[in-house]
């Protein structure tokens, strides 16, 4: 089965937050409230180089996947 890149997620535990999960390598659960990140993958030496340089960016695509789900259930 494949899975969308990104997906919103909520828990009654944690009511005021929302978290944005990444599916794919590097799989990851953003707070989109404190922006902390839960890596759910272990990194050796070399993953860690490469995550250091695309980490940046997998955070804004997650930001802006959420802006964009919110506008489409604006519409």
């Amino acid at each position: 089965m494949d899975l969308p890149r990104f997906l919103i997620g909520d828990n009654s535990d944690f009511p005021d937050t929302i978290f944005i999960i990444h599916t794919e390598f590097p799989r990851f659960v953003m707070n989109l409230e404190s922006g902390e990140v839960e890596w759910m993958e272990e990194f050796d030496q070399q993953d860690q180089k490469e995550l250091e340089m695309e980490a940046e960016n997998l955070m804004q695509q997650a930001y802006d996947f959420y802006d964009r789900e919110l506008a489409r259930y604006d519409d």
